[in-house]
């Protein structure tokens, strides 16, 4: 029958939810090392990452499994959540927590390399970025939270999990965590050891490179 189907789906979904997550997680160090030349911010970066993914799951748990403020979400039957859905959430909310950083890191990296100081570059980044990222943020949880109040059972713990995960990622990690961590930090914010320096390949996004090929012609 149907049921032991779909106990086996969820017991395969669960075992390679861990490798998922960081298969996920170490792609993005990659890139991000790549592309900012730091070792630091992709791990703060990721960690914030996971930050996102467990309050979205709690969240979503607490309100469709454990009923948590059903009267406002008209749940009456609380139950377990889909066994898909942790893998959904990751997926989705990576792309979009990944699209928020580089918003972020790319105008702080810009002003580094410029000679602004780590602070300052921070600060510029942020200010450079935080309009471009709430308004797309604003966007999406108007999207996904639109899905929750769906009468289809299976779509309303993705809309919420996904508006939540948003909320959480723009708003709390990504402009007000990870550019508190950065700043901590200061300089080592951007420091990338030199064995690993010499092994990655340098792609230069900023062009910093060609404005000196430019001014040396």
């Amino acid at each position: 029958g149907m049921a032991p189907i779909n106990i086996d789906v969820s017991e395969k979904l669960s075992q390679a939810l861990p490798i998922y997550l960081g298969t996920v997680i170490g792609l993005s160090l990659l890139i991000m090392m790549l592309v900012f030349r730091s070792i630091w911010l992709p791990l703060i970066a990721s960690a914030g990452f996971l930050f996102t993914v467990f309050a979205t799951l709690g969240a979503v748990t607490a309100v469709f499994q454990w009923g948590w403020l059903g009267w406002l979400f008209d749940i009456h039957d609380p139950a377990p959540i889909l066994s898909f859905l942790p893998t959904m959430l990751i997926g989705i909310l990576f792309g979009l927590a990944m699209d928020y950083q580089l918003f972020l890191a790319s105008g702080m990296r810009e002003a580094f390399i410029h000679g602004k100081s780590a602070t300052d570059s921070i600060n510029y980044g942020v200010r450079l970025s935080r309009s471009v990222v709430t308004a797309a943020a604003i966007i999406m949880i108007s999207v996904f939270g639109g899905f929750v109040f769906s009468h289809t059972t299976m779509i309303r713990p993705v809309g919420f999990g996904l508006a939540v995960g948003v909320l959480v990622d723009a708003f709390l990690v990504r402009l007000v965590l990870v550019p508190a961590a950065l700043k901590l930090l200061g300089p080592a914010a951007w420091w990338l050891p030199k064995w690993l320096d010499r092994i990655l390949p340098d792609v230069d996004v900023e062009g910093a490179k060609l404005e000196r090929t430019i001014a040396h012609q």
